[in-house]
């Protein structure tokens, strides 16, 4: 059965605004979205009012611990860092995944609708990253698309962890040998199975060189956490000495070298910006920040590296971007098409397109004034948040007590 969201001020983000527009979903996909006018609802679809309303995308978080950094439940739900090895590549975040995890309840309410969840930034390799939905029983119903890249991390956190345990690395220049030795033991393993092959020769499969392989053929970016401008070009030296598509991840420096980004094609996921100067790496964390890479010519999304922030603050820090000279329309890409496409996931959501994941959003007003709420939101084609006018709450829809 077809649904058609009908009356409100569509913004399909890769797309001019429609005015009492229409989005005709079928089957959880995108079907059309246009004037009222221009496009046939079926006769028997299920009308949704939109009037008073404007209909986006489902933001998209391109960095996030959800389900795997559960907010208070202590020990029991602290799933995000596996820091007993420093190369962490056959770990998945896919498996730490806790559907129930109130944080997906959050984004919902925050109109988040997907999330890239990664492994934390303790060990030099954290792991794989996994794209999901906000809503679902299981992890297998929520999936976008796994992995979606290698999360890596330079700067204090790894050398601080395995200093404390008396273990390579413990400074800078541990961390970059840590990996670069990754990538070197990569290609070797590389050469040898591609040698097995031609040979016919037995060859014994290695879970963590197989990841790495794919990072280096192409396959997979590499998400690296680094906010000093001095690791963000260590992390751009690394990317250019094996070949690896490179993702700048926090970027809290990268307006210091945004035309170095801008000219290498290197995307920037910034943030958490709503945070206190908490250590060194910060200490130039500002929300003019934004502003200054986008006008620089980078490509940038925003990230609340939830639980830091929480995810459904993720439009406030476009908000307060815009306010400290960020345009409003790189701010909204910022946490929708922008991130889609810099994740690789621009063919499933992001953007109101037919062919896309039916994750709609209907809001109060501009999403980027403070003062708006999402009130109605549904991830592929399904009703599943609404917002409740007469007791100021939210509710979300029980993916585990469903009909």
């Amino acid at each position: 059965m077809s649904t058609a969201v009908t009356g409100g001020y569509v913004v399909p983000v890769d797309g001019e605004p429609v005015e009492g527009g229409t989005v005709l979903i079928d089957n959880g996909v995108i079907v059309a979205v246009g004037a009222e006018a221009d496009v046939d609802i079926p006769d028997d679809a299920e009308i949704v009012d939109a009037s008073g309303t404007w209909v986006l995308p489902g933001f998209v978080e391109a960095h996030g611990h959800l389900g795997v950094y559960e907010e208070g439940d202590g020990w029991a739900g602290l799933d995000v860092n596996e820091m007993t090895d420093p190369n962490g590549a056959r770990l998945r975040a896919l498996d730490g995944i806790n559907p129930d995890d109130q944080g997906f309840r959050d984004a919902l309410a925050g109109g988040v609708t997907t999330v890239v969840v990664k492994p934390g930034s303790g060990n030099p390799i954290g792991g794989q990253t996994v794209a999901v939905k906000s809503w679902g029983r299981t992890v297998e119903d929520m999936l976008v698309r796994e992995p979606v890249s290698v999360k890596s991390a330079l700067g204090e956190n790894p050398k601080r962890v395995y200093g404390d345990q008396n273990k390579l690395p413990s400074t800078r220049l541990g961390v970059a040998a840590v990996i670069r030795d990754a990538f070197t033991k990569a290609q070797d393993y590389r050469e040898a199975r591609e040698w097995a092959i031609r040979e016919g020769k037995p060859f014994e499969r290695d879970n963590t060189q197989e990841i790495m392989v794919r990072v280096l053929e192409g396959e997979l970016p590499w998400c690296q956490h680094s906010h000093r401008a001095d690791d963000i070009a260590t992390a751009i030296r690394l990317s250019e000495e094996f070949g690896y598509r490179l993702i700048v991840n926090h970027g809290t420096e990268g307006h210091l070298l945004a035309d170095t980004l801008a000219a290498k094609d290197i995307p920037v996921i910034m943030g958490p910006l709503i945070v206190g100067r908490s250590k060194v790496e910060v200490r130039r964390r500002s929300m003019r920040n934004p502003g200054i890479m986008a006008r620089a010519g980078v490509k940038i999304a925003m990230t609340t590296d939830h639980p830091v922030v929480p995810i459904d603050y993720l439009v406030h820090q476009a908000t307060f971007a815009v306010k400290e000279g960020l345009d409003s329309e790189t701010a909204l890409r910022s946490i929708t098409i922008n991130p889609a496409e810099i994740m690789g996931l621009g063919d499933r959501v992001g953007a109101l397109r037919p062919g896309l994941d039916a994750d709609i959003v209907l809001w109060s007003g501009d999403p980027l004034d403070v003062m708006s709420r999402a009130v109605r939101v549904f991830v592929n084609g399904r009703d599943v948040y609404h917002f409740d006018e007469s007791t100021g709450e939210g509710r979300t829809t029980n993916p585990f007590y469903t009909e």
